[in-house]
């Protein structure tokens, strides 16, 4: 019982739309019609200024570690529970029931997820994931770099509990940006160089 109301409170946590409140309430912008048209934090830090995107990305970290880690140390759940809660928190971005089941590209929520389950399998996608929008200037390719990583790092570690996790969340995050692989195949996806908006977050 305790399992699944985590679960539950995973999906609702991670459904709390915050770069929607801090862009209205702190800048009276509304972030899904103005810029990219996306609630997350590249979008809000644009819109309204870097330490706002700031704030977006840690809310949007916290609401992916914080479930998964007491499901971790607190519930003292296995792999398997921990991994649905992570999936729940993912969902919950994706989907978000105060947003009429509309979301962001939960990036930002998946790197939270595994903060405490894997921070030096995470630490080296995310790397690559900077390396792959310092060289070609595409937050987008950064995003499915970082996708794409995880799961290979697990997988070399032998972290292997949490690999259909990783898989689950590439899968997600990749259809997710579906548009944007389509932009970066034809060359037309907006460099964030050249302060354009891009679809990303």
């Amino acid at each position: 019982m305790f399992a699944f109301l985590t679960v539950v409170a995973a999906y609702l946590l991670g459904s709390v739309p915050y770069g929607l409140v801090i862009a209205k309430t702190c800048c009276g912008v509304d972030p899904r019609t103005a810029g990219s048209g996306n609630t997350g934090a590249t979008n809000v830090a644009r819109l309204c200024g870097f330490g706002w995107g700031v704030a977006t990305l840690a809310c949007d970290l916290l609401k992916g570690a914080l479930p998964v880690a007491f499901a971790l140390h607190v519930l003292q759940a296995g792999p398997a529970v921990v991994s649905c809660v992570g999936l729940a928190a993912v969902l919950g971005h994706l989907f978000s029931c105060f947003m009429a089941f509309r979301g962001g590209k939960a990036v930002a929520t998946s790197i939270g997820i595994f903060l405490p389950l894997a921070f030096w399998q995470l630490l080296v996608a995310c790397l690559l994931c900077v390396l792959a929008i310092w060289r070609s200037g595409f937050v987008s390719l950064g995003s499915l770099t970082l996708a794409l990583a995880l799961p290979a790092a697990l997988a070399v570690s032998g972290q292997w509990q949490w690999l259909p996790l990783s898989l689950a969340v590439m899968a997600l995050i990749y259809w997710r940006h579906r548009e944007n692989i389509t932009r970066l195949l034809r060359g037309t996806e907006k460099p964030w160089r050249k302060k354009q908006y891009d679809a990303d977050a």
